[in-house]
């Protein structure tokens, strides 16, 4: 047949795209309301610091009110964006509507003392609570479908807070995964953004204008700027700066909070303590260019991302500091997001390569703004899709390839913890775990030789040798616990019950759940067991014993599989015609590995936790 024409096909699109229509847009108008308000809110908080700077000194005080208000009202929600990553994931208990507006009034005040943080966060932890909400009022709305609001939700959240609904649309889809991406909520998230973004505009919040003018001469037709290749190896060796200043920055957040909670078991009393730091750095560096945003300020002498756009508009340290104040903030128990002080730190340190390069100024401030966020994000497509709509589409070539060297660079780290891994950055790259939480733990290859090779030149040595080694040249006892994610998959079955085939005369049939472990060593899974139990109803049944030898037909068994989620969930479709309509539950575990470790006893410290630490937004 030369031509093929599916009228039930189209029809399946047609209703596909009027019903996400009718979900996703009062969606977004819900999110750019609350964004409106957030954005005038923040507005209005800022203005009142500058006009009242005395407000610092009650920082302390209004971070023991959020970390109260958290403790008693917000500890479902306290992992933030994180939450709403694991939730696009695993649909499970919903994002509580509650996250709105503890989220908002939390970063407001925030920013009213004087704690550095973004708006990000805030926006897109609004979006998915409203979009849960939302979930939730829908009636037959599947797992497919929650997954897909929840992700209109963040892209309204992102797109209708910058400005910026393409990128937003592509944020949402790009952040789940590092190196994989999936289309299915695309149109929904496009839709979701474009009408946060209007709503936001309708209420009357603008949005912060930047212009690049050393690049193109005015009047200038050209819809690309003129590619040098001069420049584009500036631009790529200023990548790899905006790609390890990422890592600094999510690894300075992540083990600043971990050494919060250690050391201050009383949540309320954490952001008091990083309260008095950020007071304490202020007068030490006697300035308070590093509070709040950032965007501008009244100082014209001020460091701002605005100034960065200039020569001499930011000092050579000026990225640095910006990451302290930050770090601390959130890491203490502040609230907001991380997206703008990336903003800072990158157009700030993009000031200063520009200098110690030879290129322009606005320019690098530009790449740096967007390339620091791709390589904190592992979003170097939204990020430069956001630098086009912020700056134009004349240097996209530049963009892209600061973000992507930025986001090659920023390894598997990141901002967001429960970020999954779907392709590592580098095939040689062996990281079968999950999330950015479980990455943490695995030792970088180069770093595992050389600490190898530490610990065999140590066993040669004569105090080595008097203390023993075992086969393979190891100090006895030098191993440490790796663990990574994994997934835990139950299916609960009738004993009786058996599978393909009658056997003979009906006799002799194979039981189901061996069919079922059978299928799934061929399949490949990991670990696949059955296990018979003893007393207890099955299928609300009257409560039966297995007291005797033989078997009880009516007592459950369980099959246990045990493998990545993408594995079971593969065995899972292929096999439905058996597992449809069963008890299946899913459980995300730990997998422990022991590995040689190459540190000496010595330098250890005694009862050192294992990393993964997770940061509220």
């Amino acid at each position: 047949m030369p031509f093929r024409f599916s009228l039930r096909e189209h029809a399946s699109l047609g209703l596909f795209l009027t019903r996400w229509l009718l979900l996703a847009v009062p969606l977004g108008v819900a999110v750019g309301s609350a964004c409106a308000l957030f954005l005038w809110s923040l507005d209005q908080a800022t203005l009142l610091r500058f006009g009242n700077p005395n407000l610092l000194y009650l920082l302390p005080l209004a971070g023991m009110v959020i970390g109260a208000m958290y403790s008693y009202f917000g500890k479902t929600v306290e992992a933030g964006n994180n939450l709403i990553v694991d939730e696009i994931h695993e649909p499970g208990g919903g994002v509580p509507l509650r996250m709105a507006p503890l989220v908002l009034i939390g970063t407001v005040v925030t920013h009213l003392f004087g704690g550095s943080a973004g708006r990000e966060g805030t926006a897109v932890q609004m979006g998915g609570s409203l979009a849960s909400g939302l979930a939730s009022l829908v009636p037959r709305v599947d797992r497919n479908d929650v997954r897909t609001l929840l992700m209109a939700g963040v892209s309204a959240g992102f797109g209708g807070v910058f400005g910026t609904p393409v990128a937003g649309t592509i944020f949402a889809l790009e952040v789940l995964a590092i190196g994989r991406m999936s289309y299915a909520a695309i149109l929904p998230c496009l839709i979701a953004a474009i009408a946060s973004d209007q709503t936001c505009t309708a209420w009357g919040i603008g949005h912060t204008h930047y212009h690049i003018a050393s690049m193109l001469p005015a009047g200038s037709e050209l819809h690309l700027a003129p590619l040098s290749m001069s420049l584009l190896g500036k631009v790529a060796v200023a990548g790899m700066l905006f790609g390890l200043t990422s890592v600094l920055f999510a690894e300075l957040v992540h083990g600043l909070h971990r050494i919060f909670k250690e050391l201050i078991r009383r949540p309320i009393f954490r952001p008091a303590v990083g309260g008095l730091i950020v007071i304490g750095l202020v007068h030490w560096l006697e300035t308070r260019d590093y509070l709040g945003l950032g965007v501008s300020s009244p100082d014209p002498h001020a460091v701002t991302i605005l100034s960065c756009f200039h020569s001499g508009g930011a000092t050579e340290w000026s990225w640095l500091w910006k990451i302290v104040f930050t770090a601390v903030t959130l890491s203490s128990g502040f609230k907001g997001g991380e997206v703008t002080p990336l903003f800072f730190i990158g157009a700030a340190l993009g000031n200063v390569l520009a200098g110690l390069l030879g290129a322009p100024v606005d320019f690098f401030a530009a790449l740096g703004f967007v390339a620091v966020f791709a390589g904190a994000t592992n979003t170097p497509l939204a990020c430069t899709i956001m630098a086009i709509e912020l700056f134009g589409g004349e240097f996209t070539v530049y963009f892209a390839t600061a973000c992507l060297v930025a986001y090659l660079f920023s390894g598997h780290s990141g901002i967001y913890l429960s970020q999954r891994i779907g392709t590592p950055k580098v095939s040689s790259m062996d990281y079968s775990c999950v999330s950015l939480r479980g990455a943490r733990d695995v030792k970088p290859p180069l770093l595992d030789v050389l600490k190898r090779l530490r610990v065999r030149s140590k066993s040669n040595s004569p105090e080595a040798t008097s203390t023993g080694t075992n086969r393979d040249g190891l100090l006895a006892g030098q191993h440490h616990v790796g663990s990574r994610e994994i997934g835990q998959l139950r299916i609960y079955l009738p004993q009786g019950e058996t599978g393909d085939g009658m056997g003979f005369l009906g006799m002799f049939a194979k039981p189901l759940h061996r069919d079922l472990v059978d299928l799934a060593k061929a399949a490949g899974v990991m670990n696949a067991t059955s296990h018979a139990t003893h007393y207890g109803d099955s299928n609300h049944g009257r409560v039966q014993e297995d007291g005797v030898a033989v078997p009880n037909p009516h007592l459950g068994v369980c099959v246990e599989l045990i493998d990545h989620r993408e594995k079971l969930e593969l065995f899972s479709r292929t096999h439905a015609d058996l597992l449809r309509g069963r008890v299946m539950i899913y459980k995300r575990l730990e997998r422990w590995e022991l590995h040689e470790n190459a540190l000496d006893v010595s330098d250890v410290a005694p009862d050192e936790p294992a990393a993964g630490g997770d940061v509220s937004e």
